[in-house]
């Protein structure tokens, strides 16, 4: 099978840090860009993090914005996962008009962990790379299943535009 052809971002969202991953052009592999440190916004200032995804995948002409939902083992969603369908859903209202799909991310965490143990990286230099591991494995597995499916992974985030706030309220 094929994969659309198109630069796509993967998105780790914690609670302290995002990682950001980005695919080469063709949509085969990809590559860790950076890490994030996450802002918690109030209602009426945007997060600065998402400002740099959305700056990011407009300098990238990106095709489209992958994010990890992180389940459970057993496929439930708990409240890390709330808050990753909280982001996507603002990441998606701010992007668009680029795609954002969210993705199985079981485990990638503590598969970023172990390749960055088994491959040297000591304990607190871990911390700052970590997140854009994790956000590799996630954009491989969307890349890999799109490939192998020959469907787009995951799915849709669906934004919803803000309606404006007037005196006499919506029309």
């Amino acid at each position: 099978m094929s994969v659309r052809p198109g630069v796509r971002l993967g998105v780790d969202v914690g609670t302290v840090r995002v990682g950001v991953a980005l695919s080469d052009p063709s949509g085969m592999l990809a590559t860790p860009h950076a890490t994030l440190t996450r802002i918690w916004p109030d209602a009426e200032t945007p997060s600065d993090d998402i400002a740099e995804i959305v700056a990011l995948s407009t300098e990238r002409e990106a095709l489209e914005v992958i994010v990890g939902l992180p389940r459970s083992l057993s496929g439930d969603e708990g409240p890390s996962a709330q808050a990753a369908r909280k982001y996507a859903a603002e990441l998606a209202r701010r992007v668009a008009p680029v795609g954002v799909r969210l993705v199985d991310e079981r485990l990638t965490s503590v598969s970023a962990h172990r390749a960055l143990r088994d491959s040297g990286v000591a304990g607190r230099r871990q911390r700052a790379v970590v997140d854009q591991a994790a956000a590799v494995l996630i954009l491989q597995a969307a890349l890999d299943e799109e490939r192998s499916s020959g469907r787009p992974p995951g799915e849709p985030v669906r934004h919803k535009r803000r309606r404006p706030k007037t005196k006499d309220g919506p029309r």
